[in-house]
């Protein structure tokens, strides 16, 4: 089975050209974001993948941001979805990862939801994974386990981080959970979490690195499960963010850390730690 790490679009603040040469430069296979909302940006973009030979993973938020408008009806959030789909295909993604559905939603209808999206991807032929993420309907583990036990076609990207602060612990209190969705998994969003927060100031730190072994032990149940099924490939993209995400001194507001650098040290870590995996 073969890694492929992809560079994430969000915090990044140089142009789409920049991105792209950085990720070739620093061994990524491609890029993770949102796609442009404009036909031209949107055949900029395709240009620029099929010259660098990137792959693309389009990321979509429904009727939001990464936190959903809480008065949208589930009509508006397919409405969201159809109009990001049409941007997302002209770019010949890889497969869609989806920020989708709402946590203060009755479970049934966050069903109804990942249904009526399933039925649009599956008409527009392309694989789409919803991320386990805060504000999202897949925002804890036994919400998750629920829903994937009553939808089976249902694929995930996995992000334990946020499940580490929304239930102020690590995950290894819930491996039953992660051991039964991890035939789910299509992708792997890799920030360390803990049990305070979903992004750690430095994973490469001393006293983190409790956080750090615990979600790669997560990841090599995922990717045990992947390899067992015969998957040749495995994705995965280091995605430490802003947002509130990065730690900041008090007053001057100055970061911590620089994300390209966090980013950075997690994709060679993981290059590390999936060759170690494979050799065991």
């Amino acid at each position: 089975m073969e890694l492929k790490l992809f560079k994430t679009l969000w915090g990044y603040t140089d142009t789409i050209e920049a991105a792209a040469n950085a990720a070739r430069q620093d061994g990524f296979d491609g890029l993770e974001g949102p796609p442009p909302d404009t036909s031209a940006s949107q055949q900029q973009w395709k240009r620029l993948l099929d010259d660098t030979g990137l792959s693309y993973i389009a990321e979509i938020t429904t009727a939001g941001s990464y936190v959903p408008d809480r008065q949208a009806t589930l009509g508006q959030h397919l409405d969201s979805l159809r109009y990001k789909l049409d941007d997302s295909l002209s770019l010949d993604p890889v497969f869609i990862t989806c920020l989708g559905g709402c946590d203060a939603w009755p479970e049934g209808q966050n069903i109804e939801f990942f249904q009526r999206v399933m039925e649009l991807t599956g008409a527009a032929d392309i694989r789409i994974s919803f991320e386990t993420h805060r504000g999202r309907a897949l925002f804890n583990p036994w919400i998750t386990r629920r829903i994937t036990d009553q939808l089976p076609d249902l694929l995930l990207t996995c992000d334990f981080s946020h499940w580490c602060v929304v239930c102020e612990r690590l995950m290894d209190t819930e491996l039953d959970i992660i051991e039964r969705i991890a035939p789910r998994v299509q992708h792997i969003h890799a920030r360390i979490g803990y049990e305070q927060g979903p992004q750690v100031s430095d994973p490469a730190a001393p006293e983190y690195q409790y956080a750090l072994r615990a979600h790669q032990g997560w990841w090599e149940r995922i990717w045990r499960a992947q390899k067992d099924s015969g998957r040749t490939v495995t994705t995965m993209t280091p995605e430490f963010g802003p947002d509130g995400y990065l730690h900041e001194l008090p007053y001057s507001r100055e970061p911590v850390a620089d994300l390209e650098q966090l980013n950075g040290w997690m994709a060679m870590e993981e290059r590390r730690h999936f060759a170690t995996f494979l050799q065991r």
